[in-house]
């Protein structure tokens, strides 16, 4: 009997080991490693900008700016030219099932409207040679008067403390997130803005050097899909504060800018994950 019970112990306890499933690779995180590549379109609020040297020291105010989209190019993902358009890299590692810690850069670029009048304070020398057309308290911001880019580009070098759930069974219960994977993301990130500025102001010749000019801060939610395990696409909606005391603007180091303003960006991002 004892015998006989032991074989039948024996033989459910073997069943119980073959109908059990491997546990899948996307169950867990920790010890991960992931990288993606992407583009963004951003938008920025108004914005004071204060402009200081020897002989001037003025500010115009509620500039309003836009990005400079590119829209799908073969740049890109051409190797000679990725960084021309507005584009995000990030690379991190998860601590935990859940959180991770990244490292990149946000590519943007902002590009100030020309041609509108705006109201100002301050001096400058030859006022009214520009094509400016000062009144008391208001200019045309005319190329000739001064022409204002962080064009390659608004870059924001940040760091971002992430956390990851995945959400896969709100849509199927049955889903095999080794094919397919839902996951959501939030974060928090901080880090320093290092722009090249095209700055042509009061006819004086431009800086054409990449500068750290301030720092940024951001919060950031996101949807991710993972598939076959080791790849994903990622949209992300990233809104955050940028100042900048110290932008050059001219071969003078007497000469810099000053602002700051709030952006909003969108991101679409694919990359891959894979165990260290």
């Amino acid at each position: 009997m004892v015998v006989l019970s032991f074989c039948v112990f024996s033989q459910y306890t073997f069943s119980q080991e073959i109908v059990e499933a491997p546990e899948k690779y996307t169950a867990h995180n920790k010890g991960k490693f992931y990288i993606f590549w992407g583009g963004n379109r951003a938008n920025y609020t108004k914005s004071d900008i204060r402009f200081v040297g020897k002989d001037y020291d003025f500010t115009i105010y509620d500039v309003e700016a836009h990005d400079k989209p590119k829209g799908w190019h073969i740049d890109y993902i051409n190797p000679s030219r990725m960084t021309i358009p507005q584009t995000n890299f990030r690379m991190g590692y998860f601590i935990s099932d859940h959180y991770n810690i990244s490292i990149g850069f946000d590519h943007m670029k902002y590009v100030m409207y020309n041609d509108r009048r705006v109201h100002y304070s301050g001096y400058y020398p030859n006022a009214g040679s520009y094509n400016e057309n000062p009144t008391a308290d208001e200019l045309t911001l005319d190329e000739d008067f001064l022409l204002f880019e962080h064009t390659d580009g608004l870059n924001y070098v940040n760091t971002e403390f992430s956390r990851v759930d995945d959400i896969s069974k709100l849509f199927s219960k049955t889903l095999n997130t080794d094919k397919l994977q839902i996951n959501l993301t939030e974060g928090l990130g901080g880090g320093f803005i290092y722009p090249k500025t095209n700055t042509t102001l009061l006819d004086k010749e431009r800086y054409d050097q990449f500068h750290v000019a301030g720092f940024g801060l951001s919060a950031k939610a996101g949807l991710n899909l993972t598939f076959l395990k080791y790849f994903f696409i990622q949209a992300e909606l990233k809104g955050g504060y940028i100042e900048m005391n110290d932008i050059r603007t001219t071969q003078s180091k007497d000469d810099h800018a000053e602002q700051h303003f709030w952006f909003l960006q969108r991101t679409i991002a694919f990359g891959g994950i894979f165990r260290i």
